[in-house]
């Protein structure tokens, strides 16, 4: 049977390959805007929690532009420390992004002294996703803590149509999305 560290490297290398593949002039042109059906399933008053997006990741800051131009207030995860649970602190700039500093994994994040957050709309990464929005993430269990603590309206992955699987291991405390928005889809019940 696979593991789930195995499926992980697994997905990390096809998504790695995948991103790869893609000129630069369509990676460019990908996750610049919500879809409307999604957008109709988010208040004007929306505080939209997104991420920032490693080297592979679906990208975020596409959405994060589009929302701060629409008014909404942003908010990235923070971590204290290694052993600190996931927080929510307020993203002011995403086109400067001079209101982040390096956290404690080597993302950016907000500094210490923003002001926190709790998303009503949240965005997340992940390794692999089904059909039915069943959700495989880096491991820490982070967003599974939050998502079990901060039930928002809304939880959203962001994800390369490559990261689609049949199924995945999931375990009883492993949170399932209420929606998976790929290049060429979006998966859920919008």
């Amino acid at each position: 049977m696979t593991t789930k560290s195995d499926l992980r490297r697994t997905l990390r290398a096809l998504r790695k390959a995948h991103v790869e593949s893609l000129p630069d002039s369509i990676r460019g042109l990908l996750f610049h805007r919500p879809p409307a059906p999604l957008l109709a399933w988010i208040g004007d008053e929306a505080v939209i929690g997104l991420y920032h997006a490693g080297p592979w990741e679906a990208p975020a800051g596409g959405y994060a532009r589009f929302f701060r131009d629409a008014g909404h207030t942003l908010a990235l995860p923070h971590f204290a420390g290694r052993d600190a649970p996931m927080t929510f602190r307020h993203h002011k700039d995403p086109y400067a992004q001079d209101d982040l500093e390096v956290g404690p994994f080597g993302m950016l994040q907000p500094a210490a002294d923003a002001e926190p957050l709790v998303p009503d709309v949240l965005f997340v990464p992940l390794v692999g996703f089904t059909d039915d929005c069943a959700r495989l993430g880096q491991g820490g269990g982070h967003y599974d803590r939050w998502l079990a603590e901060h039930p928002p309206a809304l939880a959203v992955g962001l994800a390369w149509d490559t990261q689609l699987c049949d199924s995945l291991p999931i375990e009883a405390h492993d949170k399932p999305l209420d929606a998976v928005v790929t290049p060429t889809r979006i998966y859920g019940n919008l």
